[in-house]
């Protein structure tokens, strides 16, 4: 990945005449908001860490710059968020990487991944429980309920991984669906005997200041190390309907990848001022972990093919998914 970007206002042709190069806009100050087929957008993206680049944009005004109002919608499940993709309620969302293979697999949407959004980094993810579990290691969750936040997800596949390679078997562990909000008090209550959590749902004060949350396994190791977990899409059709547009989103938003990767001091602040109620207090935003997050100097839709296929791969191992071509998902191959 690189650090430059091309000017030059070429419209290089792709299928879906995707690939304005617009880098040189940011450098000229705030873009023409006429040119754009439509300025203003909803936006529903994860609200949790992966998506740290998204709030830098939005925080900082990037998205403004490039003459666009960004209407932030959190995500409440990628699931949620692809329907209201697919109906026309939200232009561009932000999520886990599974879930948008598994509805592209299924047909039950036609995206394009046109941006990274973060690769997992040491601590973001884990499995924890409380301080007067039983559960101790992860073979002690054999026969014990662990809370995720969707089935078939991306939390069930990223344990179902760490559990296989300490001798788990997945299917001796039952999994319950739960909010990443509600965990916490499922936790107490003793509902469920670990939970799956992201940051900064994990170093959350709540969680680990009056219910010491203790971790007895970080997702970040073996198969699933460095693992690629959201990305950016927007349907086929809206893709050629808002090439502009989707030009001028993309730009902003590689600014912000650029800068969560480079400050962690940003990262934080955005996480923070994430709009309510999902910000986090600047006390968890400073021990909270974080992923890398990608960006390119390429057009839009300049993603990491063999990273993405990594996801595939481990969804055939642990979820029976069938054969499939993540180009088909990559604007310029579909």
């Amino acid at each position: 990945m690189g650090t430059g970007r091309v000017c030059g206002g070429t419209l290089l042709v792709t299928p879906v005449t995707l690939a304005l190069v617009v880098g040189c806009s940011a450098g000229r100050g705030t873009a023409n908001a006429s040119r754009l087929e439509k300025p203003v957008l909803n936006v529903a993206v994860d609200p949790g860490v992966d998506s740290a680049g998204f709030f830098i944009a939005l925080d900082q005004n990037l998205f403004k710059a490039q003459g666009l109002t960004v209407n932030f919608i959190a995500a409440t499940s990628s699931q949620a968020a692809i329907a209201g993709q697919v109906t026309g309620a939200y232009d561009i969302t932000g999520g886990n990487y599974v879930s948008y293979i598994q509805a592209q697999q299924q047909g039950r949407a036609d995206l394009d991944i046109f941006a990274e959004g973060s690769v997992m980094g040491p601590g973001t993810q884990g499995i924890y429980t409380t301080p007067g579990s039983p559960v101790k290691t992860l073979a002690g969750l054999k026969g014990q309920t662990v809370a995720i936040n969707a089935p078939d997800s991306i939390s069930y596949l990223l344990t179902a991984s760490v559990l296989a390679e300490h001798g788990v078997t997945p299917a001796s562990v039952h999994f319950a669906s739960i909010p990443f909000t509600e965990m916490p008090a499922e936790l107490e209550s003793g509902a469920v005997s670990a939970a799956v959590l992201p940051e900064p749902f994990a170093s959350d004060e709540e969680e680990e200041q009056q219910q010491g949350g203790v971790p007895i396994a970080d997702l970040d190791q073996g198969a699933t190390t460095s693992f690629p977990v959201e990305g950016y899409v927007v349907t086929k059709q809206w893709a050629a309907k808002h090439p502009r547009t989707l030009a001028a989103f993309y730009t902003a938003l590689e600014e912000g990848q650029r800068i969560a990767d480079a400050s962690r001091a940003a990262a934080e602040q955005a996480m923070v001022e994430t709009p309510a109620p999902f910000g986090v207090s600047a006390e968890t935003a400073a021990v909270m972990a974080l992923d890398s997050y990608p960006f390119s100097n390429g057009p839009v839709g300049s993603v990491d093919q063999v990273r993405l296929q990594r996801v595939v791969d481990v969804m055939q191992q642990f979820l029976g998914f069938p054969k499939f071509d993540i180009g088909s998902m990559l604007m310029g191959n579909g």
